[in-house]
């Protein structure tokens, strides 16, 4: 069956870093376009990235333009998110997509 299995969450000071990652599996990977999105307590779900099928188009929302970066490899059906100079803002579970596809979240904390 279709699994999408997000990891490297985790608790962080502001200004830090983390790399996320999300493992795919039981579906075509390398033909779909995959985003991350976030959702903050209390709020709805935003996208925060997106990458093409092959890798060579991106996109960032405006609120993590230069400080995140979205990457894939397709030979290991994995894509990531690297994630710097981290804001408390940025606190939220953190959701890998596939179209109709969503993983259980990875929860990101950024505080002091």
């Amino acid at each position: 069956q279709v699994q999408l299995v997000e990891s490297g969450g985790g608790l962080v000071q502001p200004g830090g870093s983390l790399r996320l990652s999300c493992a795919a599996s039981g579906f075509a990977f390398a033909t779909y376009g995959i985003s991350w999105y976030r959702q903050a307590p209390g709020k709805g779900r935003g996208l925060v990235a997106s990458i093409s099928d092959t890798g060579g188009s991106t996109y960032y929302a405006d609120s993590v333009k230069d400080r995140f970066t979205i990457s894939r490899d397709n030979s290991k059906n994995t894509v990531y998110l690297q994630m710097s100079s981290l804001k408390p803002e940025d606190t939220a579970m953190y959701y890998c997509n596939a179209r109709r596809y969503w993983g259980q979240g990875t929860q990101v904390t950024v505080s002091s």
